[in-house]
């Protein structure tokens, strides 16, 4: 080491302390003239690095080799290339287009106006905004942008109050296009913890617009006088009737099924065990029903349901002879009538030779089965229910200041749409789908479009249904049962036209929520047809690698281990990490 680098420094750039001529250092002093001397030997240590850093390249492919240099370059250009990528990923996602906003900004109603979503009071902000202050982003009509429109919040769709714990929730950002799973998928829901749940219930009914007081019709002797439609069950009413049954008045009396006998469920079709009839009138705040018919499902057990729901919300479910024959000869009912969570009611007389026709009795008439209940949540026979019911009616009822909720399709919006996917898949013979949509054509049905906003979807997912009974809702669910029975038991393309007509004459309106959140706290099972087609998994019993023979290599004796070097003894390695994981994977399947 030179002296000339123990020199005091005294300024921030780091000269060197000049006293008198001499320059003072860390063992003595120096005379200026004995500098040269350094100064020409430090500028020759300098070259000489200089020198060395040049042949630094040469270095590194004489002791690392040039294929494993052209490797470390290979991968330092891997790493930029990655690098770069992921800040073109972030800046997307951050920036989303309009086709992955569709989920996050159907939520903005409910998220006390997006305070915290520029993006979407960017999105949201635009036309007719005097007329609402909240806006949310429909469905793609066409699957282009040029087909987006904005539209206003569901009707009754309130702002949270800042206390509330679900007024800054938000959808998070949507994955960016390469990572997006194919096909619908749940998306986050903010549920209130349960007892809070319990406390936002209403003390009182919701008001019901115009109509307050609905009676239904009943004849011992229905005369089928139309050839369009109808059945004894529902008691043919005429074309005339159900253009009547559209004109909202503060009474009304309607066809509504179970048109015989003195209640529903006693000699009317349909009919119940006497056991079952005296339950069945009881009061209750909320129920949960579902149904099985034709033995075609599989009944699924509710999950995550609370101490209190499991003590006051009974679960019902309905099925008919044949699937409790099935159910019996298979040991899964007995005398109790329960399965689970479920009580099961045994359905005599069925009016339909359909087992999905049966099907829409309960799920449409629920009010009319169960005439001192307040709410009711309709799940399909297929579904498993994974949130608590009182979480459910608070999250999209409640909260919402709505009294019927439904989620929308998560791909069609419009009834010729639905129409023509019915037809392609089967659902239903293809004449009798023509002629109810040629039916609603000539009431004036059209195609979804800009001008039906704030509606934000002429076509459902009808699964699930959650529902207040007042007499509005009840009406509705009246007159949509009907067309169910003078047309096909497709009942989403018969809700438009129902919901389209109260509507033109009251105040009124249902929340279609997202598909996304139904998926939330519904899950999706098979047919049981579907099921027994499946072959059931088979545990593979793990089984050890063959032992290698006992061969001499290379001439070596067999009792000597031949050492494995370098590339060999790593790839070696891998191989035997793959089997290990595929050995795991096949036990655990």
């Amino acid at each position: 080491m030179t002296g000339g680098s123990l020199g005091l420094r005294s300024g921030s750039y780091g000269s060197l302390q000049n006293t008198n001529g001499v320059i003072a250092g860390g063992g003595g002093l120096w005379h200026p003239k004995s500098l040269g001397t350094i100064r020409k030997s430090s500028t020759k240590m300098l070259s000489g690095s200089r020198e060395k850093e040049r042949s630094l390249p040469y270095v590194w492919c004489r002791y690392l080799g040039r294929r494993k240099v052209s490797m470390l370059l290979l991968v330092a250009f891997t790493l930029l290339v990655f690098v770069l990528g992921s800040f073109v990923v972030n800046k997307e996602s951050n920036s989303p287009n309009v086709d992955q906003r569709i989920g996050t900004l159907g939520m903005v109603p409910y998220v006390n106006g997006a305070p915290k979503y520029p993006e979407a009071s960017r999105i949201l902000g635009g036309k007719d905004k005097q007329k609402d202050e909240h806006y949310s982003v429909a469905n793609n009509l066409k699957g282009g942008d040029r087909n987006r429109f904005l539209i206003p919040a569901s009707k009754g769709a309130s702002i949270l109050p800042f206390h509330h714990p679900c007024a800054n929730f938000t959808f998070p950002p949507p994955p960016p296009p390469t990572l997006r799973r194919i096909g619908p998928r749940p998306c986050p829901v903010c549920y209130l913890p349960v007892d809070q749940a319990i406390a936002s219930m209403p003390s009182t009914p919701s008001a019901s617009p115009v109509l307050h007081n609905l009676t239904y019709v009943h004849d011992e002797n229905p005369i089928k006088s139309e050839p369009h439609g109808g059945s004894d069950f529902s008691g043919y009413p005429s074309l005339k009737q159900r253009n009547d049954s559209f004109d909202i008045k503060e009474s009304m009396t309607v066809h509504c099924g179970f048109v015989k006998g003195s209640k529903p469920g006693h000699q009317t079709g349909f009919d119940f065990d006497e056991s079952d009839l005296e339950e069945l009138q009881q009061f209750h705040d909320i129920i949960v029903a579902s149904a099985i018919f034709g033995n075609y499902d599989i009944i699924q057990q509710p999950r995550n349901i609370s101490e209190e729901a499991k003590k006051n919300i009974p679960f019902y479910m309905f099925i008919d002879e044949e699937t409790e024959a099935y159910m019996k000869n298979k040991s899964i009912l007995d005398s109790s009538k329960r399965l689970g969570l479920w009580r099961i009611v045994i359905i005599h007389n069925v009016p339909y030779s359909d087992a999905r026709r049966n099907g829409k009795v309960p799920k449409l008439l629920l009010h009319r089965i169960f005439p001192n209940v307040r709410y009711s949540i309709w799940i399909d026979g297929k579904l498993q229910l994974v949130v608590d019911p009182y979480q459910l009616l608070e999250r999209f009822l409640w909260r919402q200041n709505a009294n019927f909720a439904i989620s929308r399709h998560y791909k069609r919006f419009d009834v010729f749409v639905e129409a023509e996917a019915n037809k392609a898949a089967g659902k239903y013979d293809n004449s009798s789908i023509d002629e109810q949509v040629d039916f609603y054509k000539k009431e004036g049905l059209k195609p979804y479009s800009e001008a039906k906003l704030p509606i934000t979807s002429d076509v459902p997912e009808g699964c699930v249904l959650i529902k207040e009974h007042i007499p509005i809702t009840n009406l509705f669910t009246c007159l949509w049962f009907n067309e169910v029975d003078r047309f096909t038991s497709r009942d989403q393309l018969s809700f438009a036209i129902v919901r389209d007509k109260i509507m033109a004459k009251v105040d009124w309106g249902i929340n279609m929520f997202l598909d996304c959140e139904r998926r939330n706290f519904v899950i999706q099972a098979y047919h049981r047809d579907l099921l027994e087609q499946m072959p059931p998994p088979v545990a593979a019993e793990a089984q050890l690698p063959p032992a290698l023979p006992n061969i001499n290599l290379r001439g070596r004796t067999p009792g000597k281990r031949i050492p494995r070097h370098g590339r060999d003894k790593r790839s070696g390695s891998r191989r035997h990490r793959k089997a290990a994981a595929g050995n795991r994977d096949s036990n655990s399947f």
